[in-house]
């Protein structure tokens, strides 16, 4: 890398390529430090309006920690609307499981927050970080690596500019550009369901309960929202999405008041409705040369229990902890070290999320009786209990400093 490159502003430490939410939350995460780094986004970051039915999406406490060592969840936690409480249960049986916060001395398992909310406050905070360059709308279109470097063509405006970073994060989704580029693999699982996301408003106060119904169909989720609205995502069969997105509101909230129950009184008006295909996409790799994959570039899971975005940011965590202070940020051995700490997080989100899809979504008459009781275990039997309070906070993927204590 010469002087000339480093004065035109072309030599990064980092790359960050994929300016979602995960890609701007370790943009944020490196804020403080001296690393200098570009963020490359292929689309404008798109303006949106508070509105009551509008998307959020559920942070576990561990993500909550993450985004307050960070120093966003200030700006955030006015919107974010506490979750006190989880009751998981199957339609048909009566074994249930809950969780409560007080139960570990918690204020909140959790957080419900706008997905505008969270854009909002890391692209104020990325605005404000001195060492971040910023390239948006643009796209990598060629990666070359070399001894200590990777090169970029990024294009921008019908135009193109070379750039080197020590450290390439792909941090571009499910069907990451920068895993085509190198030529790796990811394995696929079409579910054959659709999540159709909405909102409802309800006659009794939610008291900060979240509920993830089972069904054979799929599963369905209330998530609180502020002023007794919660938002809904009805997992369906994708040959029934487009029925089902063309019903009438009073329709669709009489099919979804039937699956859910009463336990929420009467559901009173329903938001916009929008649907996405679910399938679960896993990356052979986490790491390549000079390059790691975090997020839904890495992993791609089912939203059932809510852990995508979550097990996302606990990526963002761990490799910023890693390559803050490293003198090569994309070292082999530094991201060696980093896949293989992240290695059993993964796995085991991953597989926990596919085995509640494949088992409560199985009709098969003796599973059922087992579904129950596992329900009931998980209920009643402290070990079990406890391992899965764990999984449901966050903590067992969070970096080795554990980001100070439970809020």
């Amino acid at each position: 890398m010469t002087a000339a490159e480093n004065l035109a502003g072309n030599v990064f430490d980092v790359a960050i390529v994929g300016g979602g939410l995960v890609g701007a939350s370790l943009a944020v995460g490196l804020a403080a430090s001296s690393l200098r780094v570009v963020l490359i986004e292929a689309a404008a970051p798109p303006i949106s309006a508070a509105a009551w039915d509008e998307r959020c999406i559920a942070l576990n406490e561990a993500s909550q920690r993450i985004l307050a060592s960070f120093g966003v969840w200030p700006a955030l936690s006015a919107e974010a609307e506490p979750i006190r409480g989880t009751h998981i249960s199957e339609k048909g049986r009566f074994g249930s499981t809950r969780f409560s916060a007080d139960e570990v001395g918690l204020t909140a398992l959790g957080y419900n927050a706008p997905l505008r909310a969270i854009g909002a406050v890391l692209s104020s905070a990325m605005a404000a970080a001195p060492n971040l360059k910023l390239l948006l709308p643009a796209r990598v279109t060629s990666l070359e690596e070399a001894t200590d470097h990777l090169s970029l063509t990024v294009e921008s405006a019908g135009s193109s500019r070379a750039i080197k970073a020590a450290l390439v994060v792909a941090a571009d989704g499910a069907q990451s550009s920068i895993r085509k580029l190198l030529g790796l693999d990811a394995t696929t699982r079409d579910y054959g369901q659709h999540a159709i996301v909405s909102a409802v408003r309800l006659s009794r106060p939610h008291q900060g309960v979240a509920y993830e119904r089972f069904t054979p169909d799929g599963p369905m989720a209330l998530i609180p929202k502020p002023d007794d609205a919660a938002s809904l995502v009805w997992t369906v069969p994708s040959a029934n999405v487009e029925a089902m997105l063309a019903w009438t509101d009073a329709e669709y909230l009489e099919a979804a008041q039937a699956t859910f129950g009463g336990r929420l009184g009467r559901f009173t008006a329903l938001g916009q409705r929008k649907s996405w295909p679910l399938s679960r996409v896993m990356n052979e790799t986490l790491v390549g040369p000079r390059t790691v994959f975090i997020g839904n570039a890495a992993q791609s899971l089912h939203p059932v229990a809510a852990q995508g975005f979550n097990l996302g940011l606990r990526d963002v965590a761990n490799l910023a902890e890693r390559i803050i202070g490293a003198a090569d940020p994309g070292a082999e051995q530094l991201l060696a070290d980093y896949a293989a700490t992240r290695r059993s997080d993964r796995e085991r989100v991953s597989g926990f999320t596919d085995l509640l899809v494949r088992a409560f979504s199985n009709r098969t008459p003796g599973l059922a009786q087992a579904r129950h009781w596992g329900l009931v275990a998980a209920d009643l039997l402290p070990p079990v209990r406890a391992a899965l309070l764990r999984q449901h906070l966050g903590h067992l993927g969070l970096p080795a400093d554990g980001l100070g204590a439970p809020r």
